[in-house]
């Protein structure tokens, strides 16, 4: 949830078990049940439930972001479809 310029994260029954302001995380991209990704200047972040950093990658090193599924994250650059991991990792490629 995004109230107050802070970001909070909510368990299965519904308490709070994080939250943080939106200058420290920036723009909130997509979210899986997961990961959390995040944009900042031109950076990605992946964070868990707790909105501790799991990895950060530049936007100009993985493309733009196209959709998060699950435990990973596809990017397109050089029409190229790019699917990584939560740290970035670069799991697969291929053409458009």
């Amino acid at each position: 949830m995004f109230k107050n310029n802070q970001y909070v994260v909510f368990n299965e029954l519904g308490k709070e078990i994080a939250h943080d302001w939106k200058n420290n995380l920036g723009d909130l991209v997509d979210f899986t049940d997961e990961f959390l990704l995040f944009e900042k200047n031109n950076q990605f972040f992946t964070v868990d439930d707790r909105l501790k950093e799991i990895a950060h990658e530049w936007k100009t090193s993985v493309g733009e972001f196209r959709n998060a599924v699950g435990h990973i994250v596809n990017f397109t650059k050089n029409n190229q479809i790019y699917t990584r991991d939560t740290r970035f990792k670069e799991i697969s490629h291929r053409w458009i």
